[in-house]
């Protein structure tokens, strides 16, 4: 019996805010046997990892299997023919979400996304700007109607998180159930016990 192909997950890191998000999703991803990681930064995100993260684009891409340009439209996650499981922008910009809301695929993050619709892929976008103006909530219905998951990461704090990491991964542990990535680490709501 042939070997089955890895699962592939298009990680798509854009400019907003958030830019953690990307980076260890990226390390978490890479800890799951048989996931294989297609990274696209776009040139805005590399300003924001160094502000946000300390880091620079090359080492965040030597946490991703393979690596592609942002204006590289010719990449193979540019092609339904390429199959992929599932795409994640993390952070997703406002121009991002308008792109991919009007199908403007004019670079690969926005491309890829497209690919991932139409092929009716999952695709989670981890939107984050505040506050939201009509346009920004037009173009998340838009997405959501085309079957894609507007994903803030808005942390919660039922679990107590103790630090930052602990608020992200908590996030991040969704992102994973939506993708059906076992993540047998995760803590599952039991309920709320009454006083």
């Amino acid at each position: 019996m042939p070997d089955q192909r890895p699962r592939r997950i298009v990680v798509g890191i854009t400019g907003a805010t958030g830019a953690v998000y990307g980076v260890r999703l990226l390390e978490r991803l890479g800890a799951v046997p048989g996931v294989e990681t297609h990274l696209v930064v776009s040139d805005a995100a590399s300003l924001t990892l160094h502000q946000e993260v300390g880091m620079q684009r090359r080492e965040v891409e030597a946490l991703a299997h393979v690596v592609h340009k942002h204006r590289e439209i010719g990449a193979s996650i540019a092609s339904g023919s390429f199959q992929t499981d599932g795409m994640v922008i993390a952070p997703c910009s406002m121009k991002t979400l308008a792109a991919v809301a009007h199908g403007l695929a004019d670079n690969l993050v926005a491309r890829a996304a497209d690919v991932i619709l139409k092929e009716r892929r999952r695709l989670v976008l981890m939107v984050r700007e505040t506050p939201l103006n009509l346009a920004h909530l037009r173009n998340m219905t838009a997405v959501t109607e085309m079957g894609g998951i507007i994903f803030p990461p808005l942390p919660s704090f039922y679990h107590r998180p103790a630090s930052i990491e602990e608020m992200v991964d908590h996030t991040l542990d969704r992102v994973l159930d939506l993708l059906d990535i076992e993540n047998a680490a995760a803590p599952r709501w039991s309920g709320m016990r009454s006083t």
